[in-house]
Order: structure tokens, then sequence, then C-alpha cells
């Protein structure tokens, strides 16, 4: 006999249906990267967990696995000739200026802050949005 996924002790169909689609460690070591920037609001999006910057997207623990990075558009070609980086892909179609850097490329801390870096030095060229 199959084992299949029931409603009975979770409400949803366990397995399938998984709240929460992002890494919460990288989530939180996200949360301990940021925590000096101001304006910094958190979003639940596209599956994952964005962190906003006066609302700009900088940075999101993906829903993929990763990271989903708002970069400069011009940096895209040169930044995705690196392992581990590419271009985000939505709706069939690839989106300059959104990077997705694989989890092992993040796993030290200083890599990860060196990513989450280039994100937050473009948002903050940005105006606030309202």
């Amino acid at each position: 006999m199959s084992h299949r996924p029931s409603h009975d002790h979770c409400g949803q169909m366990c397995g399938i249906l998984d709240p929460v689609g992002y890494d919460e460690v990288l989530a939180e070591r996200l949360r301990e990267v940021l925590s000096s920037e101001g304006g910094l609001s958190e979003q639940k999006m596209f599956g994952g967990l964005a962190f906003m910057l006066h609302g700009h997207m900088a940075v999101a623990a993906s829903g993929q696995g990763g990271l989903m990075l708002r970069i400069d558009p011009a940096t895209s070609d040169d930044l995705t000739r690196r392992e581990g980086v590419s271009l985000v892909h939505m709706a069939g179609r690839s989106m300059s200026g959104w990077l997705h850097i694989e989890p092992d490329v993040v796993q030290g801390d200083e890599a990860l802050a060196q990513w989450v870096g280039r994100g937050v030095e473009y948002v903050r060229v940005l105006p606030p949005k309202r």
C-alpha cells in the first residue's frame, strides 16, 4: 500500500502545498546582513520572502532556493558569467537586472554579504516608493 498525503492532520495536502517555499535559515541570515539598513521591510512574494528597502525589492530568499537579487541591469551579463548565477526567468522571459543565485554560492557569510551588498547598493539609488 502506498502512502499518499492526506488532509487529515494538517488541513491541506501536506508535502504538496507547503506554505513556506523559501529557506527560513537563509531568510534569517538575510535579516542579520540587512539589520543596519533603514527603511527595511519584508514581504512574501513569488513563493519567497522579499526584503524591501524604501519600497524596492533588493533581495529575496527565493521560493526556488537561493537568492533572488536586484542589480543594475548593465551588470547582468558580467555577473551571469559566474557559476551558480543566472538571470531570473518569469513568464517565459529573462529579466535583466534580476539574478538567481544558487544556494551553494552564498553558503559563506562573506559571500552572502557581498551579494546582498550589490542589491542594496543598486536599490539605494532608486527614488523611494510611496
